[in-house]
């Protein structure tokens, strides 16, 4: 599903040289390999600033501390994605509420968000997220966010280099862009690490101060943070990677092109939900200007017959991966939260299956995965 091993190989000396510049220079913490990585981040997602940190779930934690959510407050959420996304509102003393997504596409959209507002007892943010690398439409929940004072901050952990409807890069257009490099990411480091976007120089100020223990430029303390500071060694990995972030990314929409192409040919419906007698629907498609990170490669296939493939698949040889099993409502963690009503959620937990898509799959690889499938669903 990863491919890791494969793409480590060809930047192994690049790589090694980066590294050694880091051991040379005994500069770990921060430094100007972290600020060479932000400024080079914020370039890509065309922010003004990027504050690097020690993991995605950690970006958004810091993010939504930026923004004034506290203790009391309640942050609207999709229930369809990672734990770290309610995870993070959860650890700052906030209530996730949990808000369903749109039957076709997964989003978050107005819709969805104001159900939430009418449980919620006082909701100061909400989070949409870019699910599996397609970016979330954002503009229409700024528009409604607006009158009720709601922030709005992209958990982008899935989406670099995608842009949307408009063209606007992921990690662009909400108060706070927050992503993840963790190794399975498109951009991934050598463990764990995060940073955060946006065009607010407040909160980028805010953030970096809470990513030191709430120490801010002048040396105090003016509140309590946390300790999430990117290494820089992650940060030197980083930007070796990020030269061949494009080419990557290039191979994956390939790899994508080619499965619709296949899964279109043999009957499969192009994006949304599964309809009645149909055994398979592929991912929304981007329409240009907009670009797919394709983090993931997500299909739908019937409850049953979903977990039935999976099987087969597994005998085959062929890894895949269920995102997601449950939705974050139904952790026990979050029992008894308040949470609209669910139900293209919970559909998606039992439909969604991810194939392998990484960069260096190859299209043998990709033809017989696409093969096995279309025999069970379609012979």
């Amino acid at each position: 599903m990863v491919g890791l091993a494969a793409q480590f190989a060809p930047l192994r000396e690049e790589i090694e040289e980066a590294v050694q510049a880091v051991l040379a220079s005994q500069r770990f913490i921060g430094g100007p390999e972290v600020e060479a990585l932000e400024a080079a981040i914020a370039q890509l997602c065309g922010t003004e600033f990027a504050v690097g940190c020690a993991s995605g779930s950690d970006a958004l934690l810091l993010a939504l501390q930026a923004a004034g959510v506290g203790r009391g407050d309640d942050v609207l959420c999709p229930s369809f994605t990672f734990f770290a996304t309610a995870g993070a509102v959860a650890r700052l003393g906030a209530r996730p509420v949990f808000v369903d997504v749109d039957p076709g596409t997964l989003d978050v959209g107005p819709a969805q968000a104001e159900a939430g507002r009418a449980i919620s007892q006082r909701p100061r943010a909400i989070v949409p997220v870019d699910l599996f690398g397609r970016v979330a439409p954002i503009a229409p929940l700024l528009e409604w966010a607006a009158p009720h004072g709601i922030a709005v901050l992209e958990d982008a952990a899935q989406a670099i280099g995608a842009r949307d409807a408009d063209g606007a890069p992921a990690g662009s257009r909400a108060l706070a862009g927050c992503f993840s490099f963790f190794p399975s990411k498109n951009l991934g480091a050598f463990g764990d690490g995060g940073i955060v976007t946006t065009r607010s120089e407040s909160l980028a100020e805010r953030a970096r101060a809470l990513r030191d223990h709430g120490r801010g430029a002048d040396g105090l303390h003016h509140e309590v943070g946390t300790n999430s500071r990117l290494d820089a060694l992650q940060a030197a990995v980083l930007r070796v990677k990020l030269r061949h972030l494009d080419g990557w990314s290039k191979r994956r929409h390939e790899h994508a092109e080619a499965y619709d192409r296949r899964f279109g040919a043999a009957g499969a419906l192009p994006g949304g939900p599964i309809d009645a007698g149909h055994p398979l629907s592929t991912p929304p498609p981007a329409i240009t200007p907009a670009i797919h990170a394709h983090n993931q490669y997500v299909v739908r296939v019937p409850g049953p017959r979903r977990d039935a493939l999976r099987a087969r698949l597994a005998e085959a040889g062929v890894e895949t991966r269920v995102y997601y099993e449950r939705g974050l409502h139904q952790e026990p963690c979050f029992a008894g939260l308040p949470a609209a009503p669910l139900p293209a959620t919970e559909a998606a937990c039992c439909e969604t299956l991810a194939l392998p898509i990484h960069p260096d799959l190859q299209p043998e690889d990709r033809e017989y995965v696409a093969e096995l499938l279309i025999r069970f669903l379609f012979d």
